[in-house]
C-alpha cells in the first residue's frame, strides 16, 4: 500500500467523521427494501430528491426546495406508481423552473387547475352551449335544428373528450366515415359546424387553436346541382291540379299551395307564422332571423295567396304557424314534408322539388319580358354581390314586385285551366 492510499484512507475517515460524507445515488433495491421506522424518514437520492417512507410504510417521492425566502416541499407522486427515473426527470423539471423565476408548486397547482378545467370543457358541453347561443341569436329553427343534428349526433364520437385534446386527426376520422357512407355534402357541412364550435371555445378563452382549418382540402368536395324543376305550363298545371286534389294533411296541401304562389325558400313557407302576416295590406314580411341572408324580406301577397291564408284561418287553433304539423298543431311541418307529399302525387325527385317552384318562377318570368331582372331577383331575395349597387337598391322595387305576384298567381291559373283540358 502506498503513502497516498493512506492519505486517501484518512481523508476518507475525517469525512465520515465530520459527518459531510456525500450520500450515494438511490437504487431500486434500497428504494424496494426501505422499511418504515417508528417516525418518518427520507432516503435523499439526488439535489434535493428524497424518498419519504412514512410510518405507515408509504413511500413518496419529495424535493425540498426555497422560493421567495420560504422552505417549501414539492410532492412529485407515490412509489412505486412514479419509479426512480421518473421520479428524477421531475425533480429536473421543477430544477428548471426555479432557474426560470417559477415557483414549480404554484405551476403544478396550476397544472391541475387546467386539468380540471379541460376535463369539464368537452366538445359536447361546449356544443351545447353554442346551440343555446344560436337560440339567443335569434337564428333561424331550421338553422339551429341543422346545427345540433351535425354536432350531436353525426359528431357525437368527439362529445366526451376535453376539447383542448381533440386533433385534427379526429375530427378527420369523423368526417370521414360520413364520407365513406355516401354523406359528402353533410361531411362538409360538419366540418364547418365543428369548426364554429373551436372558435366560440377559442372565443371563451377555452381552446386556443381550430383543428378543422388542417383539413381544408381533405374532403371530397361535392359537385354543386340545381334543384328540379318544372318549366313547362302543361306540367305545372298538371302539379298544381295535383296539389289541389291532395288528400293529405290540409296545412301541407295549403303550404304547397303558398310555395307556388311566392316561390319563398321551402323552410320560410314552412314556418310561416301568424304575427308574420298583414293581411290588410296583403303583406308577408320573412323576419331576418329566417332568411338565408339574414335580412328582413317582405313578400307581396296576391288575391290567390290570401284566399289560401284565409282557408287555414279556418281551421287554425291556438299554435303560431299558418302550416302547422299533423303530429303537433304548435309545430311547424317537417322539412321533407313537401317533397314526400309531391312524391306520392307521382312527381319525380328528378323532376321537381319544393325549391323547384323558385326556379320555374324566375325562368318563366324572365322568359315573359314583362318584368325587370332586378325586381325578379329582390323577390328572390337574392344578394347583389355588388355592394354599391346593393345599398342604392334598397327601394325593392315594390310597386313592379306586387304587379308581378300578382301576374304569376293569375298565370297559374291559367296553367291550372289548360291542363284540364
Amino acid at each position: 500500500m502506498t503513502a497516498n492510499d493512506f492519505v486517501g484512507i484518512f481523508d476518507g475517515i475525517k469525512l465520515f467523521i465530520s459527518g459531510t460524507i456525500p450520500s450515494l445515488p438511490l437504487t431500486d433495491i434500497q428504494i424496494r427494501n426501505a422499511k418504515p421506522d417508528k417516525k418518518a424518514k427520507k432516503l435523499p437520492d439526488m439535489e434535493g430528491l428524497y424518498l419519504f417512507v412514512s410510518p405507515a410504510g408509504g413511500k413518496s417521492w419529495r424535493m425540498d426546495y426555497r422560493f421567495a425566502e420560504k422552505r417549501k416541499t414539492l410532492t412529485f407522486g407515490p412509489y412505486p406508481a412514479l419509479s426512480l427515473s421518473d421520479a428524477r426527470s421531475k425533480k429536473d423539471d421543477a430544477k428548471r423552473l426555479l432557474r426560470e423565476g417559477t415557483d414549480p408548486s404554484l405551476a403544478k397547482r396550476r397544472a391541475r387547475l387546467d386539468a380540471m378545467a379541460a376535463a369539464g370543457n368537452t366538445f359536447g358541453v361546449i356544443a351545447q352551449e353554442f346551440i343555446e347561443k344560436m337560440h339567443r341569436d335569434r337564428r333561424a329553427e331550421p338553422t339551429i335544428k341543422k346545427n345540433k343534428w351535425m354536432l350531436q349526433t353525426l359528431a357525437s364520437k368527439l362529445a366526451p373528450h376535453p376539447i383542448t385534446q381533440i386533433t385534427a386527426k379526429d375530427v378527420l376520422a369523423v368526417l370521414a366515415a360520413l364520407e365513406r357512407s355516401g354523406r359528402v355534402e353533410s361531411a362538409l357541412a360538419t366540418r364547418a359546424a365543428i369548426g364554429r364550435v373551436f372558435r366560440f371555445a377559442i372565443a371563451t378563452a377555452r381552446a386556443e387553436s381550430d383543428p378543422t382549418s388542417a383539413l381544408r382540402g381533405a374532403l371530397q368536395r361535392h359537385a354543386p346541382v340545381s334543384h328540379p324543376a318544372l318549366t313547362d305550363p302543361k306540367e305545372i298545371g298538371g302539379l298544381l291540379r295535383a296539389i289541389d286534389g291532395y288528400q293529405g294533411w290540409p296545412s301541407l296541401r295549403g303550404a304547397l299551395s303558398i310555395q307556388a304562389l311566392c316561390f319563398a325558400r321551402p323552410g320560410e313557407t314552412r314556418s310561416m307564422e301568424w304575427t308574420e302576416l298583414n293581411l290588410a295590406n296583403a303583406v308577408w314580411t320573412i323576419p331576418a332571423a329566417k332568411t338565408k341572408m339574414r335580412r328582413e324580406h317582405q313578400v307581396p301577397l296576391s288575391r290567390q295567396a290570401l284566399e289560401v291564408i284565409e282557408e287555414m284561418r279556418k281551421m287554425a287553433s291556438d299554435g303560431i304557424y299558418v302550416f302547422p304539423s299533423m303530429m303537433s298543431g304548435k309545430k311547424l311541418l317537417s322539412e321533407n314534408s313537401m317533397n314526400s307529399a309531391m312524391r306520392r302525387m307521382g312527381v319525380r325527385r328528378s323532376e321537381h322539388t319544393a325549391h323547384g317552384f323558385r326556379s320555374s318562377a324566375s325562368t318563366i318570368l324572365n322568359e315573359s319580358g314583362n318584368f325587370s331582372a332586378d325586381a325578379i331577383e329582390a323577390q328572390l331575395a337574392h344578394l347583389d354581390a355588388r355592394e354599391a349597387r346593393r345599398i342604392y337598391n334598397r327601394s325593392t322595387y315594390w310597386d313592379e314586385r306586387v304587379r308581378m305576384m300578382q301576374w304569376w298567381a293569375d298565370l297559374l291559373d291559367g296553367m291550372r285551366d289548360d291542363a284540364e283540358n
